[in-house]
């Protein structure tokens, strides 16, 4: 037996905008403003004024101060944002995710609801001054509706999961409370839409994150939780909710496990929430521990509505298991009650995620073509997910130019440029190919020269007027150096075709945040002969605060879009990557030694996988280098970069044709 959703489908064109403005300030909390918005609506923000706190030393706009010191104990609605910015959010449910809006933003409405806008300050904040907040909503198409069929949760495989979790001593605890199907990358991607973060394992991984979020001076909020278990393994993730200064004594959070069955090719998640309030005395040893809200379906019900409000979720259905758990206690002996439900969540399809595919076109051109000819492995072994070896490989196109803009540090190694392998083998099959060596810049001063090289190639070498559109490759910084250009610089979206990123640094790096020392004493392992522009310059364009202010302007992308990440562990990361891999390892092992994976997926793009590979080896040919300090330090740098790059070509050239 199946349940229905209905799911919105585009038939006609947007509705024309309708304009609203009003008056924002400072101590009004969150402001109502008449505007109701519907699935794929479309807001356009444009923000003027100024305001001006006491304690402040000059005015702040709509983007908000500069973050300093204070604001790591300071509680406000958006903690990542700057203190006095413009922010929105869609509903006045308490697990609506707000937003920010600065100066200026358009935004795509992921769910239905009333739209509120407010200033980023603490509750006993005043400024003087006044925001005029400008609000154009485009209605989204009219629309028909498809059903899409959920499938129904078995009773008896509800009945598998196990009621409570326990800990490493066999103590039974927290119950299960909650379960979640969908794919593991749309679970994290609903998960950080709704402004839940992964805790830290361990108390080293606490230092070292501890440090970056000082080094950047960003909130930090996820000391770790301890470990407990579920299918007789602790949990796969560990997610947290909290205001930074109050973190240690109150956060949402909850433990999530893949159990050990799918539902129909789906897998399925069971997780154990509840919400921390304070502390306790554990009756087992008389140690202080937390306490918890003891009606837990309020933090099984508040994780469920997070998931609703990012649109990521399809439905929530609530079931009760056999012999379910209405009143107990916790593993340290504090009582809670529940109505014993379980919450059952449902995500979207994964249409984003065409990883599969991807591999099934590189496994084939590994194979068959072997580009470059290396004496290579299994394609397994480049790409996580073997893919077939068999698919038909028709002639490249020729319907499109390529345009590749590698990242920081390549003007400095001359010898070595992006895909150079890749470069020369497109170019034997009739792929018109080029790379723009950019220099260590801001992404903003690059943007102009990725514009101008555009206008300057629309003739050809005929002088004719060449029609064909580009597709852009953005290896590490030239992801984000392409992306402004494509929202800032006139005419360059016209000329793009398809945007491609490469281990790029969409949404920022950590590493970045922890210049100048940390990371100029990495940048003293590879020899600087022949570096064009400034790399503080160039790195300060990498902090995430840059980036995602970028993203929050941004969202959406302007042409088609589709991110390739890059994936190591420290076996297949090289000597001069692993100090900053090691640091990387406290987020997770997503990582490729200088970029986290959710931060190298550009928003709303399609997903093609991960290259096994650190972040040189996936682009640079350092294995070939003619410095031989450079070939030692990148000791892992063997990669079959051409077939990766006539990979990308023809997965993106056939899928733009469908």
């Amino acid at each position: 037996m199946r349940s229905s959703i209905f799911l919105c489908i585009a038939a006609l064109l947007p509705l024309a905008a309708q304009p609203k403005e009003i008056d924002l300030k400072s101590g009004a909390g969150w402001v109502d403003t008449g505007v109701d918005l519907q699935p794929g609506d479309t807001v356009r923000f444009t923000v003027t004024g100024e305001i001006k706190y006491a304690n402040a030393r000059q005015a702040n706009g709509p983007e908000g101060l500069s973050r300093g010191w204070m604001d790591l104990i300071r509680i406000l609605p958006l903690n990542d944002a700057g203190r006095g910015a413009a922010l929105g959010r869609i509903g006045s449910s308490g697990a609506a995710r707000p937003f920010l809006i600065g100066a200026r933003r358009e935004s795509r409405a992921p769910i239905a609801g009333r739209l509120f806008v407010a200033i980023n300050e603490g509750a006993n904040d005043s400024a003087t001054g006044v925001f005029r907040v400008s609000m154009e909503r485009t209605a989204a198409p009219v629309v028909t509706k498809t059903d899409v069929q959920v499938p129904a949760f078995p009773q008896d495989r509800l009945n598998e999961i196990p009621r409570r979790v326990s800990d490493p001593d066999g103590s039974v605890g927290d119950r299960v409370n909650f379960v979640v199907i969908g794919s593991q990358e749309k679970l994290q991607a609903a998960l950080s839409a709704a402004g839940w973060v992964v805790v830290d394992r361990t108390n080293k991984d606490t230092i070292l994150r501890g440090a970056l979020a000082t080094f950047s001076k960003q909130a930090y909020v996820t000391i770790p939780m301890s470990e407990l278990r579920l299918f007789g393994r602790p949990q796969d993730f560990g997610y947290a909710q909290a205001d930074p200064v109050r973190v240690i004594a109150s956060r949402h959070h909850f433990r999530i496990w893949k159990a050990p069955f799918e539902l129909e090719g789906q897998t399925v998640w069971a997780g154990a929430g509840t919400h921390d309030v304070g502390f306790d005395r554990d009756q087992r040893n008389g140690k202080i521990t937390h306490r918890i809200d003891s009606e837990v379906d309020k933090e099984r019900d508040y994780i469920a509505e997070s998931f609703l409000q990012t649109g990521i979720a399809a439905k929530v259905d609530y079931m009760t298991p056999a012999e379910p758990v209405k009143v107990a206690r916790t593993a340290h002996g504090q009582e809670f009650r529940s109505d014993g439900r379980t919450a059952l969540i449902y995500l979207l399809p994964d249409t984003t995620n065409v990883s599969a595919n991807f591999s099934d076109v590189f496994c084939s051109v590994l194979k068959q073509n072997n580009p470059g000819d290396g004496k290579w492995e299994t394609c397994d072994r480049y790409v996580e997910g073997k893919g077939r070896e068999d698919a038909k490989l028709a002639a490249l196109s020729t319907k499109y130019r390529i345009l590749i803009v590698p990242g920081i540090l390549s003007s400095c190694v001359s010898d070595s440029p992006a895909f150079l392998e890749g470069q020369d083998t497109l170019k034997k099959q009739g792929v018109d190919v080029d790379l723009l060596q950019v220099p260590n810049d801001s992404s903003e001063a690059n943007a102009k020269l990725i514009a101008q090289y555009l206008r300057e190639h629309q003739t050809g070498p005929d002088q004719k007027n060449d029609p064909r559109k580009y597709i852009l490759v953005g290896y590490s910084k030239g992801a984000p150096d392409i992306q402004v250009a494509l929202a800032q610089e006139a005419g360059v979206a016209q000329q793009v075709a398809a945007f491609v990123t490469v281990a790029g640094a969409s949404g920022g790096s950590p590493i970045a945040d922890l210049l100048p020392k940390q990371a100029e004493r990495y940048m003293g392992t590879v020899p600087m002969k022949n570096c064009k522009g400034d790399l503080a310059t160039g790195f300060r364009s990498l902090k995430r605060e840059a980036r995602q202010a970028f993203l929050a302007s941004y969202p959406h992308p302007l042409v088609p879009t589709y991110s390739l990440v890059a994936k190591s562990d420290a076996s297949t990361t090289s000597k001069s990557l692993l100090e900053t891999w090691k640091i990387l390892s406290s987020f997770g092992t997503a990582q490729d030694g200088q970029l986290l994976r959710d931060d190298a997926v550009v928003p709303e793009a399609k997903y093609l996988g991960a290259a096994i590979a650190d972040h040189f080896a996936i682009a640079l040919p350092f294995d070939k280098s003619s410095d031989s300090f450079i070939r030692n330090g990148m000791d892992k740098a063997a990669y079959p970069r051409a077939a990766l790059l006539e990979a990308l070509v023809r997965f993106v050239t056939e899928d733009l044709e469908k």
